[in-house]
């Protein structure tokens, strides 16, 4: 039996939500991970902010002339700079673009994402905000492995979360981060003890 915790690097454009969930399930050994890397594409991401105040080591991307994706070289860069700490396992906590060939070549099967969708419902931005625009009953979030495509890679765990009367995009997203917050830790977690057996 593997006993080394599971090797992670993290990317992350924004506050940093689910990865302190992350961090938090590591600390409180609900999860046997270590993160041996934080990484964003916007220097003044509060995820760094996060990622600093746990003593964590982080790195910032050249700035892209692209908003969703990255430039080949730029994407090469992370994937070596994730290679080079040791990272088993690509997490995307809030990370705004999509992941082209160089990560998915130099991590094959090796990148997760989670997203505020019941996928294959509402792939792409604001899913809740689309998910309160088509009037539906549920919404939720799901863990997947990341693909060429626009949130389509294969279905690893899903949480529902209830639309309410009333409901607001705001007060609906608020919902879903709860549920993400339990649910990407715990699917992690699970990860672990495939990939590290």
């Amino acid at each position: 039996m593997n006993t080394s915790p599971l090797r992670l690097g993290v990317l992350g454009s924004g506050k940093g939500s689910n990865f302190q969930a992350i961090a938090s399930a590591i600390a409180e050994k609900r999860l046997h991970a270590e993160v041996r890397l934080v990484m964003s594409d916007l220097p003044d991401a509060g995820i760094l902010d996060k990622a600093r105040a746990l003593g964590l080591p982080v790195a910032v991307l050249p700035q892209s002339k692209f908003r969703t994706k990255l430039e080949p070289e730029i994407e090469s860069l992370a994937a070596r700079m994730l290679e080079e700490a040791d990272v088993e396992l690509v997490v995307l906590a809030g990370y705004m673009r999509m992941i082209k060939a160089p990560l998915l070549d130099r991590f094959p099967n090796r990148i997760v994402n989670i997203h505020p969708s019941l996928l294959p419902a509402f792939p792409g931005l604001e899913a809740w905000r689309q998910a309160c625009e088509a009037g539906v009953s549920e919404a939720g979030c799901t863990v997947h492995w990341v693909d060429s495509g626009m949130d389509s890679g294969e279905i690893l765990a899903q949480a529902r979360v209830p639309v309410l009367a009333g409901d607001t995009p705001a007060s609906l997203h608020a919902r879903i981060q709860v549920a993400e917050h339990a649910l990407y830790p715990e699917t992690l977690a699970g990860l672990a003890s495939v990939l590290r057996p």
